[in-house]
């Protein structure tokens, strides 16, 4: 059975945790007395429970900022069109985060005072320096270098008035938080089934591996630092979690996203965000059955034309591939993956209409609807309690292989097995090997990026992957384009704009644009900058 982790946040713990403010980083905290709470394992819990509230929830709709998906109106972040905000959510609630992570790794100590053993201390605060990692790692991607507050501060404090630290700075950091976690935290192993949810050794190596690939491949391709460093800090991070044998890939790729996909026995899930035993014994709740549906994060052609045949080769080389004249057989002989994560005519839909077909272009603009998450019971309830799924062990896989291509401009075969080929199996596709590419003309940084492209499909990692590759600028600017229009299954009540070869125009290349000189950088919110005098503006924005 699921054991959620957020039963025991209590008055007393969001009284410790200060959650009065609105910017907890600026207004003093309304304290417990300390020495009344910090007292046993079950305080440091209870404190280290709070911060799990800040694993993203569902439904991620963050591929609308990307080529991916789109929703039923035009992301600014996607094509070009944001300003400076006065104000950002994300900005501020990572801070929250970082000073409630702050507040347990200074004050957890105190329950040594009342003999709690030092290595459950520790636990919680490698727990803490976890998310405090998690919350820099969140405002690195988005802002480069922003403020380090390692300690909790007061509203006179002078960090309130510091400039930006370096982007090296704030790795360096999280590389620290991160490393003081992997010693002090428990395997999945030694956590067990019933405290399943809780971070793990595997957890904090997963987040390293991510973060360590993001800036070495964005540092090699934007040409600055030392790129090598920190996509070795990735390889080596990835190794560990595959030699560690704590984790495998899941039998069935479809079921990774629904109910059947959750708990201890799928060794795939690496950190998951939980909703709750049941939709009757539930304590958070997501919708995201309903929000699909409406058309919240719709795929485009340019994630479903990824897709290899069967056969391991693209679209446009495999003799597979025909030009689909009803909407089933753009699934054909294609990659299992795709009808995995796309809906096609004939699968489980909503009780209105309980056999889905391609007929709503009202909700899914491009004519394609997200399959992950999408449950028909959950759509009828309104409410789901499916665990959201924030690492799992295929993206590992996927940046030891990327690292080391990265690092060596090139990756052996044994390598490829160890990786991609796995992923490929389960989607039974044909394996990649060298000679494979060389002989069908095909690039393999290309297809290591492909494999990446399909495997997380619209759970979040396409814009930052532009972002990193720095190829945003050439993708971005590209019409969003949905699926062929086929007349006979749309029908004509909904008014489509097409492409010259029949497919839908979402929204023209026209009306897209990305500044390389601004937009690989989010602009700090100007507030802050008005709090912060030496707080200063990304450039160009």
């Amino acid at each position: 059975m699921k054991k959620t982790l957020f039963k025991h946040i209590s008055l007393a713990l969001l009284l410790t945790m200060g959650l009065g403010s609105c910017d907890v980083d600026r207004i003093p905290e309304t304290q417990l007395s300390d020495p009344a709470f910090w007292k046993t394992e079950r305080d440091l819990q209870g404190a280290a429970n709070f911060l799990y509230t800040y694993l993203p929830g569902l439904p991620n709709t963050n591929d609308n900022w990307s080529d991916d998906t789109y929703a039923r109106a035009p992301n600014g972040i996607s094509d070009g069109t944001r300003i400076a905000p006065a104000t950002d959510g994300t900005y501020s609630s990572s801070y929250q985060l970082i000073r409630a992570a702050n507040n347990i790794i200074e004050k957890a100590p105190l329950a040594l005072n009342s003999g709690v053993a030092p290595a459950i201390v520790d636990r919680y605060i490698a727990e803490a320096r976890f998310f405090r990692a998690w919350g820099y790692y969140t405002l690195f991607q988005r802002y480069g270098g922003v403020p380090l507050i390692l300690s909790v501060l007061k509203e006179n404090s002078p960090e309130l008035f510091a400039p930006a630290n370096t982007r090296e700075e704030v790795i360096q950091n999280i590389y620290k938080d991160l490393d003081f976690a992997v010693e002090k935290l428990p395997t999945p192993t030694q956590l067990g089934t019933a405290n399943y949810g809780r971070i793990t050794k595997t957890a904090a190596l997963a987040l390293k591996s991510r973060a360590a690939l993001f800036e070495g491949t964005r540092a090699k391709f934007h040409g600055y630092g030392d790129y090598k460093a920190h996509l070795m800090i990735s390889l080596a991070a990835s190794k560990a979690i595959i030699d560690s044998k704590e984790h495998d890939l899941f039998a069935s790729y479809y079921n990774l996203f629904q109910l059947a996909g959750e708990g201890r026995q799928n060794r795939e899930n690496i950190l998951v965000k939980q909703y709750g035993v049941s939709t009757s014994e539930i304590v958070l709740t997501h919708t995201a059955a309903r929000n699909l549906e409406n058309g919240s994060a719709s795929p485009t052609r340019n994630l479903v034309d990824s897709y290899l045949m069967t056969d391991g080769l693209p679209i446009e080389k495999s003799p597979l591939y025909k030009k689909p004249t009803v909407s089933t057989e753009v699934f054909s002989n294609r990659d299992e993956r795709l009808g995995a994560t796309i809906m096609k005519s004939g699968d489980s839909y909503i009780g209105t209409n309980p056999i889905f077909s391609v007929s709503v272009l009202a909700f899914q603009l491009t004519g394609f609807l997200s399959r992950k998450y999408f449950n028909t019971e959950d759509w009828t309830l309104q409410r789901s309690n499916i665990d959201g799924v924030v690492i799992r062990y295929a993206e590992v896989l996927l940046n030891y292989a990327e690292a080391t291509y990265e690092l060596n401009e090139s990756i052996s075969d044994a390598d490829l097995e160890l990786t991609i080929n796995k992923l490929r199996a389960r989607g039974k596709v044909a394996k990649l090997s060298n000679a494979f590419a060389t002989a069908n003309g095909l690039s393999m940084r290309n297809e290591i990026r492909r494999e990446r492209h399909v495997e997380l499909a619209v759970e979040g990692f396409r814009y930052w992957d532009l972002i990193r590759w720095k190829t945003a600028e050439v993708e971005l600017v590209k019409p969003i384009i949905g699926n062929f229009f086929f007349k006979s299954e749309f029908g004509t009540a909904t008014a489509v704009k097409l492409t010259a070869d029949n497919y839908i125009l979402v929204q023209d290349a026209t009306f897209r644009r990305f500044d390389p000189t601004k937009d690989y950088l989010w602009p700090i919110p100007i507030n802050e900058l008005a709090l912060n005098p030496n707080l200063k503006q990304n450039p160009n924005w």
